[in-house]
């Protein structure tokens, strides 16, 4: 078996511990259901930024999905608090949907830099920092913010 082969057997055969892959894949789905709701209500608040409400057309337009996909969503944020549906005006953020907007838009805004200053170009890292941005851990995230201040 040449080198390489062998290393690439050692490293299979070497699983993390079964706490290891329960704590990762906990985080993961923890971070999956929490990243639509936050990129609904950073979207919102953008929406009333730019045009003094969120109307639903808006947001399916914006997001790329059916009007009733993002009638059910907003549902849910109702639920949760996060925002207030006014008939025939739209959709509003509550103090809370603001505070969780303005935290997705700073960890998206940290992660991005972080990328650019790796070397990625600019609309690269705005794509992936979508992503990211919902996985990265505080510590993860403080890591690049230190980085950025160097």
């Amino acid at each position: 078996m040449s080198e390489s082969a062998n290393q690439d057997a050692q490293q299979r055969a070497s699983l993390i511990s079964p706490e290891s892959h329960v704590e990762g894949f906990r985080k993961a789905r923890d971070a999956r259901r929490t990243e639509l709701i936050e990129d609904y209500v950073e979207l919102i608040s953008d929406l009333i930024a730019d045009a003094g409400e969120a109307r639903q057309t808006d947001i399916a337009r914006r997001l790329g999905v059916a009007q009733p996909t993002v009638a059910k969503m907003l549902k849910r944020l109702d639920e949760e608090g996060l925002i207030i549906k006014r008939p025939y005006r739209g959709v509003f953020l509550t103090e809370q949907g603001e505070a969780l907007a303005d935290a997705s838009r700073q960890r998206h805004r940290i992660v991005e830099a972080f990328l650019i200053k790796l070397g990625i170009d600019a609309e690269t890292a705005r794509v992936d920092a979508e992503g990211i941005e919902h996985h990265v851990s505080a510590e993860t995230l403080a890591a690049f913010e230190r980085f950025l201040e160097t």
